[in-house]
């Protein structure tokens, strides 16, 4: 991503975050606030009852939706938006589940596309029914090319090259990158990133992630066969638990980094058995994209101006942060 791009995409989440903020009293200020609203009460939206549904393709056992689902679940009670949930690892039900949305004939669509080619024709038919939809998490390549009107999101292959970057800090000389999706395009940029930043070797090794007593004994029969690994890259908090495992049960040095956070993950961090994570913070995309669409159905905002994607990684959490950030993941936000 060009510095250009990186400013313009600085600037359209500051935007949003002062919207979000202005539409919020706080304990300082918070009369004033009241007073300039008409009367609406304090941090609840009194706009037409709207209905959005997240669809999404979280599989059955990763907490990281859970995190997701809690920041659009936020958003909805402060814009009085009645939210549908529904995920399905496999694409072709997850189109499925768009088009359930369109026959509802709800007020938008928040949606990832973690194997885009699949929704094409679903994100059409919304289109044409008039149902704006926004993307997230998954998909910055592709959103504006299936015409969605925003995305919140982190650019998997900047942080992918972020990580390359500080494993090469730590003096890492083989990594196995773990994906637990194959076909999932955001796993994939994620790992390519690494593999273009690392100055050492570069490796991937295919997990099935709905099935994590395989995932540990891939992991552990991997690090069996090849000593000289000396990180495992883990794409997804849980993912990055189980390998702590197999380390543990191969009898390797290997260090373990990871993407994404959870409550668990956090205290792996403070004793040290994961080095560090990539934080793309979901909450705040299940936040944002449900808040967005809330903006342009009541004051015609485009987040990003509908050309530029909102970025909400990556930031590394490590031992020098993670006392700070554990206190939030604590209550399943971070």
């Amino acid at each position: 991503m060009d510095r250009s791009r990186r400013i313009t995409s600085a600037l359209a989440l500051a935007a949003a975050s002062a919207l979000v903020l202005a539409g919020c009293s706080s304990s300082s200020g918070g009369k004033k606030a009241e007073e300039g609203a008409d009367g609406a009460s304090a941090g609840k939206a009194t706009t037409p009852r709207m209905t959005i549904a997240l669809v999404t393709h979280q599989a059955p056992g990763d907490t990281f939706w859970d995190i997701v689902r809690k920041g659009a679940e936020a958003a909805a009670a402060k814009d009085n938006v009645k939210l549908v949930y529904s995920a399905d690892p496999n694409a072709g039900n997850q189109a499925n589940l768009v088009q359930n949305a369109i026959d509802q004939k709800v007020d938008g669509i928040a949606v990832t596309l973690a194997k885009p080619d699949a929704l094409k024709g679903v994100l059409g038919k919304a289109e044409q029914a008039g149902i704006p939809v926004v993307g997230l998490n998954s998909g910055l390549s592709d959103w504006k090319q299936l015409g969605l009107m925003e995305f919140f999101g982190q650019d998997e292959n900047v942080a992918g090259e972020a990580l390359g970057k500080r494993l090469n800090e730590e003096g890492a000389k083989k990594a196995v990158c773990v994906i637990q999706e194959q076909g999932n395009v955001g796993l994939t940029q994620r790992c390519d990133g690494v593999k273009q930043t690392f100055e050492g070797t570069t490796e991937v090794l295919n997990v099935n992630g709905t099935d994590m007593p395989s995932v540990k004994s891939t992991i552990t029969a991997k690090l069996k066969q090849d000593g000289a690994i000396d990180y495992v890259v883990a794409l997804g908090a849980p993912f990055a638990m189980t390998a702590v495992q197999s380390v543990s049960e191969a009898g390797s040095k290997a260090k373990i980094a990871t993407f994404d956070l959870n409550k668990d993950l956090t205290g792996a961090i403070e004793r040290g058995d994961i080095q560090f994570a990539v934080d793309q913070q979901p909450y705040l995309q299940g936040y944002l994209a449900i808040d967005g669409l809330w903006l342009y159905k009541n004051n015609g905002n485009y987040s990003g101006g509908g050309e530029q994607p909102v970025l909400t990684g990556p930031a590394f959490v490590d031992k020098a942060n993670v006392e700070r950030i554990a206190a939030f993941a604590a209550k399943g936000t971070r």
